[in-house]
This record gives C-alpha cells, structure tokens and sequence, in this order.
C-alpha cells in the first residue's frame, strides 16, 4: 500500500496529559522515491522531530543471537521479506504510522545495505512539514567513540546527541523484526496514566514458541517488580496456553522510556551498559524506578527462527484471527511501491497461496505456498507448502554459459516445505522433497540447508537440472 497523505486536524487531548499531535487521514496517493540516506563518513547529519511531537520510535533493524541464518548472511533481520510483497520492518514502520507515531529513527548496523536501502526508498516521501518520518543511523564511528555499536543501549547512547535535543517527552524502543499490530496510543495511555519511567509491553498469556526476551513479574497494578532474562521454563507463544506463574508475563522487548530518565539511565546510572534489555531495564528496576507493564494479547511473533519464520509465512496465507491480517483497511500494511506489472497466470492452479507482483506463473501447480515478486516457475512444476521469496530483477539479455539455468524454478521441478531465497536458479526436473525426512543438515557449500526439517535454498544459489534434495 502507498504511504498516506496527513492532514493536521485539531482535536482534543486526553485526559492524562499525554497529546497526540494529530489524527491521521489516510488517502492512497503516488510515493515519490527521493533517496535520503547517504552513509555518514563521522557522524550523521539527521533532522529533529516536529516541534509538537511527543514522542519519537526508535527502531532496531537487527538482534543478538540471530537464528535466522542464511536467510541473514547478506540481509539484517528486519529486511527479511513477508507475505510476498513486504519485509518485516515494514510491519514496525506501519504499526507507527497507523499510531499517529510521526517521528522514527532507525539504527543500523549488521547487514544493513538492504534495509537502509528499503526505508529510504520506501518512507523518504512521508514528510510532516519539512520533517522526513523515518531517518535512518546507521552505525558510525567518531573522536568520541571509534568502535561500532555494542548493543541496544550503547546504540541509543552513542546517538543520544541527535535524540536529546528536540523536545521529545518520551521515546518508544522497538525491534524492527517482530511481525504484530499494536495501537501504540494505548501503550502510551498506559504510561502516562501510571506516570511511568519505563513502561513495558507483556504477552497477556504464555504461549507455544520458544522466547528468549525473558519474563516480568507484576503486582496487582501491572506494576514491574523484577525480570528474569531467558527463564528455564521458557515462555511459549501460540494459540495454547501454558501457565508458568499468575504473575508472570513474557517480554515483548518494547519499551516507552522518559526522555530524562533514559539519558540519565544511559549516561549517569549505567554509562558502560551495552543491552538495553539485559542491562538498563533491570538496572531501573533495582533504582526504584516506576516500570510498568501493558498486557498485549494480540498476535505477536519474534521471528527468532527458521521455523518461527516460516511458520509465519504459512499463517499469512489464512484470513484468520490467529493470524498477521494483512487486509486490515483499519491498519493497513504500507511498503515500497515497486510499480510492478500484474502477475501473470498462465493455465496454472493456484490453491490457498499469496502470490506476489510481477510473477510469470505457467502451467504449473501452488498450493499453500507464498510467492514473491518477479517469480518465474515453469511449465509442469508443483510447489507445496513453501516459501519463494522471487526475484530483485528480471533477468534480460543473453545468458553467460555458467548460468544456462534463468533465476527461477525450472520446468517439472517439485518443491514442498520449503523456503527459497531471492535470486535462485533451480534447474529443470529438480526435486527438493526432503523425503527422508532429514531434521537438521549444513550443506551450505551446495547452496543449501535444512533445519526443523524445512530447506533451505540460499540466496543466488545454483541447484542444477535434475537434482534431488
């Protein structure tokens, strides 16, 4: 979807103080792609928020501890594509627009050409005023400080010279490689009401997916009395609850942070803190600080996997309430608008799957599957079940004699569980079944892998006629 156009209107602030700057009026209109971010040789030169605004996000675009790799080689986290035609920090970035969230400053570092491309091409054209809405920080070294960033914490703080001089109450901590939806206004609600330093999103209930964010324990009034970082019984996120204690509550690794108190936090406190979450948030705590915590039971998966992302994937294709619902017109998802032609369909059958812009789709047969941009399966072919993340280009001209095989799935290939990475060229008659049921596999050197029993294809390799895998 194309950015919004943003009308100012006047409207009332609530009762606790805490003022919206505007409502939002959405009318899709042509995005513009004027590219703003240029990598900063010392120190960025960014712009500060609107003078009304309230409140600043501060995306992260990758975490610690990825288990996402090889879908992260080459990318960060928060650039990994979803659901066809989006990347994951697309789902942050609308989640801010749609709150009325006017002013976010991305930090980057690991991998991040892809991503830094993306929001810029993607956000450049969404202004307040003068005022870009998304800037990007990409890590930088100065005379301060010469190393790269450390952590979350050492990021804000290395940065704090841009975020400290604008009349921000409060900043609004995000990780840019969840896929959820979040109205950030009753976060923010929640904070004030409480006159908060720290407030803390929670999963209202524990479920079925491994976390590693840790959990927090609550009084009566949601109030944090202590974390604990990566419990033995490890808090689950799924459709089944399991209880670990009443009080109890898995940490979304959200945060809203009073602009004073998170510089002296930073600089005063905990001045050689690296982990925002391991470090500065119990380090609040132990001060007597006022943590909240705000109950989020909505759908909300941190992607702290290969099955995790590939199970996220599938659930895009169900128009559930278990699921990311990517036809909400009330929060709708905004992307990059790639001006793409129409897929192409050619005598194919299509069941239950999402199929991207710009695919070339002959005689084949999909089903439960998510096909990226500018896919290009040939005749006879069959894919189940599986993820085709497609193309950056189309491919044009003639072919260099190592590369007979055009990006894309070869005519008579079979592929099921699955998750192909951009840019692969799968040969003719190819079958990537996994019929032995292999669970774990690193066979990299071959252009692929398999874990949880899912394989995957790497980005740009070469899987000759004829193979079986």
């Amino acid at each position: 979807m194309s950015l919004p156009t943003w009308l100012n209107l006047k409207i009332k602030s609530p009762h606790c103080g805490y003022k919206p700057t505007s409502r939002l009026i959405r009318a899709s209109v042509p995005s513009k792609l004027n590219l703003s971010y240029t990598q900063p040789s010392e120190c960025p030169n960014i712009p500060g928020p609107p003078a009304d605004q309230n409140v600043a996000a501060i995306v992260f675009g990758d975490g610690s501890n990825s288990k996402l790799y090889p879908l992260t080689k080459r990318r960060s986290e928060a650039a990994l594509p979803i659901a066809g035609n989006y990347r994951l920090i697309d789902a942050v970035v609308s989640n801010c627009i749609n709150s009325n969230i006017k002013k976010i400053y991305a930090l980057t570092q690991f991998n991040s050409a892809s991503l830094n491309s993306h929001l810029s091409r993607a956000y450049s054209s969404a202004r307040i005023g003068s005022e870009a809405l998304v800037d990007v920080i990409a890590a930088y070294q100065s005379p301060e400080g010469k190393g790269w960033f450390q952590g979350t914490a050492d990021a804000i703080r290395r940065c704090l010279w841009v975020l400290e001089e604008y009349p921000i109450v409060d900043f609004l901590v995000l990780p840019g490689y969840h896929l959820y939806k979040m109205d950030f206004q009753e976060l923010l609600e929640v904070h004030c009401n409480n006159k908060a330093d720290i407030t803390v999103a929670v999963l209202s209930k524990t479920r079925n997916n491994d976390t590693e964010l840790g959990t927090f324990q609550l009084n009566s009034e949601n109030q944090v009395i202590a974390f604990k970082d990566n419990p033995e019984k490890r808090v689950q996120n799924s459709e089944q609850s399991i209880d670990i204690s009443h009080d109890k509550f898995a940490s979304m690794d959200i945060y809203v942070v009073n602009k004073n108190v998170m510089i002296k936090l930073l600089t005063e406190y905990h001045p050689m803190a690296n982990d925002f979450r391991r470090e500065v948030v119990p380090g609040a705590i132990s001060l007597g600080m006022n943590v909240y915590a705000h109950k989020f039971s909505g759908y909300w998966e941190d992607m702290r996997s290969i099955e995790a992302y590939y199970q996220a994937n599938m659930e895009s294709i169900k128009n559930t309430k278990k699921a990311y619902n990517l036809y909400d017109k009330d929060s709708p998802l905004y992307t990059l608008p790639r001006h793409l032609p129409p897929t192409q369909i050619t005598d194919a059958a299509i069941t239950d799957s999402v199929i991207g812009d710009g695919c070339f789709l002959n005689r084949c047969k999909i089903r439960g599957t998510v096909v990226g941009m500018r896919t290009r399966v040939g005749d006879g072919a069959i894919i189940e079940d599986s993820v085709i993340m497609g193309s950056d280009t189309y491919q044009s001209g003639r072919l260099e004699e190592d590369m007979h095989i055009p990006i894309g799935i070869g005519e008579g290939s079979q592929i099921r569980k699955a998750i192909i990475d951009k840019n692969v060229r799968i040969g003719k008659n190819v079958k990537i079944l996994n019929k032995e049921n292999v669970q774990e596999c690193n066979n990299e050197a071959n252009g692929y892998i398999i874990t949880g029993g899912i394989v995957v294809i790497l980005k740009g390799a070469l899987i000759p006629d004829g193979s079986i895998l």
